[in-house]
């Protein structure tokens, strides 16, 4: 699970690297790609590995639009940079969750359903023990993302636009980088990445209308449990919280097992505020 979580996770911190906002429905990326994986796939025939691809696309194209409509209020001239209206973007942020949901309760339905799996084995042996196909296949797809996010932030023009947006944004502006434009990148991955998770989550959970709630809650967990706004620190945590889930679930109690995670929150918050991979005192 901690590879999902990852997925999740690393959308919020990135956001936050830009806008220092916590984008509360992005919960609802999730919901989104689930559903739009489920229902090309089923309702439509279409294969699901396109259909994987649509998902993607999708809440990329969700992110672009979030982002120019609802989030660029926030930043509207060099001027306002420093500017951050903390009550817009949790009002605007919250309203939005809550109608995307409301939206798709509507428009497709409460009832919930389980998308197609991506693969037609769905047990594999390896040796004694036996695997989900599906959590396989999701497993190496997630890696390659989070992967091949390492390398676009590191070796790219635009990840190091990224990198150089998130120290400073007022004065990347006076070197030539266009904010703007590397805030829709920012929302196009975060959306991308979200919906995916919900997309290769969609065949092990039912898709509904409120699915994307619990995930947001551990994306939220695992952002301060890295360190608010450090990437890297996002995805050793999703691992550690998933791996200490696990741990939890067959040693002490399965029925407490998401309760471990606020467990690790509350003691990385008494004894390192600033999360694993934080920084303390990080000015915006």
């Amino acid at each position: 699970m901690g590879l999902f979580y990852a997925l999740m996770a690393v959308g919020l911190a990135m956001i936050f690297g830009i806008l220092r906002i916590v984008n509360f429905a992005h919960g609802e990326f999730f919901m989104v790609g689930a559903y739009a994986y489920a229902l090309t796939a089923m309702k439509l025939g279409i294969n699901p590995w396109v259909a994987l691809v649509l998902a993607a696309v999708g809440g990329a194209f969700l992110g672009i639009i979030i982002e120019k409509l609802l989030m660029r209020p926030l930043y509207q001239g060099y001027a306002s940079w420093s500017i951050v209206k903390d009550e817009y973007a949790v009002v605007v942020t919250f309203a939005l969750s809550l109608f995307l949901i409301h939206f798709v309760d509507k428009v497709v339905g409460p009832s919930p359903f389980m998308g197609p799996s991506l693969m037609s084995t769905q047990r594999i042996a390896i040796g004694p023990i036996m695997l989900n196909g599906q959590k396989i296949i999701s497993a190496g797809i997630s890696i390659s993302l989070l992967c091949g996010l390492a390398l676009f932030i590191k070796k790219s023009l635009w990840g190091r636009q990224i990198q150089a947006v998130a120290q400073n944004r007022f004065g990347s502006s006076l070197a030539g980088i266009d904010p703007v434009k590397t805030t829709s990148i920012i929302f196009a991955i975060s959306g991308m990445l979200a919906a995916l998770s919900g997309a290769l989550m969609a065949p092990l959970m039912n898709p509904a209308p409120d699915i994307g709630s619990f995930p947001a809650i551990k994306s939220f967990i695992i952002v301060v449990l890295g360190g608010i706004g450090s990437i890297w620190g996002s995805m050793f945590a999703a691992l550690l919280l998933g791996v200490s889930e696990s741990f939890f679930a067959v040693y002490i109690s399965y029925d407490y097992r998401d309760a471990f995670g606020l467990f690790i929150l509350v003691a990385v918050l008494i004894f390192r505020p600033h999360g694993l991979a934080g920084q303390k005192g990080r000015g915006a």
